[in-house]
């Protein structure tokens, strides 16, 4: 009973002066300390998602895509040296061929070759 009358002393004094004395609920607090901590960590990752696929996007505009003049050059160069016919020693009978009709030439030589293996067996 002293204890009542003491707390409602105490309660009294508290509003005169005021503020509430009385003991804040924690649970709520809690739980709307937990949702926004995970709202952050969540709008963080996205936002480093975002960042990440936006300059990868801008890598791939700026640094892969631009075909170089020096690179189309080289590759007009190969495709000249691999689909042209040219004498490379004529006394050796070294000659150059395209590199399609050289590989048509290895298949049909190596399908024979398979042919006649399955006959000797």
């Amino acid at each position: 009973m002293v204890e009542d009358k003491n707390e409602r002393k105490i309660e009294v004094e508290s509003r005169r002066a005021g503020y509430d004395a009385h003991e804040a609920n924690l649970r709520p607090i809690i739980i709307i300390g937990v949702v926004s901590i995970i709202l952050l960590i969540v709008s963080v990752v996205l936002v480093d998602q975002l960042f990440i696929s936006t300059k990868e996007r801008l890598v791939e505009e700026v640094v892969l895509s631009p075909e170089s003049t020096a690179l189309r050059e080289q590759r007009a160069r190969e495709d000249e040296v691999l689909g042209s016919y040219r004498v490379i020693d004529a006394g050796k009978g070294i000659y150059q061929i395209p590199i399609e009709r050289a590989m048509e030439l290895l298949a049909d030589e190596a399908y024979k070759n398979q042919q006649k293996n399955t006959r000797e067996q």
